[in-house]
């Protein structure tokens, strides 16, 4: 069983979330071009069909807390695959590393 099919009118409530996922179920219902039962009846379905995974805020993390970018350089014993696949495993359970390069050459 595969995604719905959207019409023009899943696009319109699929845009208008995306940018405003605060949107009222009215201003929704009327920048989809229909009325609002039916409106919030497709918000449902797009809901439950995974298309639609969350609501969320987009934080100024500079006005939360100060942020810092370091750049660090590790060096490995072995180039072997396995080690390079080792290290990115280990690297990735780390929620504050956000960027990490290979360099050679």
């Amino acid at each position: 069983m595969g995604a719905p099919r959207l019409d023009a009118i899943d696009i319109r409530i699929l845009d208008a979330i995306q940018r405003d996922g605060r949107i009222t179920k009215l201003a929704l219902a009327e920048r989809a071009g229909i009325s609002p039962t039916p409106c919030w009846t497709r918000l449902r379905r797009l809901e439950k069909a995974g298309i639609i995974t969350g609501y969320h805020a987009r934080l100024s993390l500079r006005l939360v807390a100060p942020v810092a970018s370091i750049l660090v350089e590790v060096t490995l014993a072995s180039h072997r695959q396995t080690d390079f696949e080792r290290f990115e495993r280990a690297i990735k359970l780390l929620p504050e590393v956000t960027s990490c390069w290979s360099v050679g050459g």
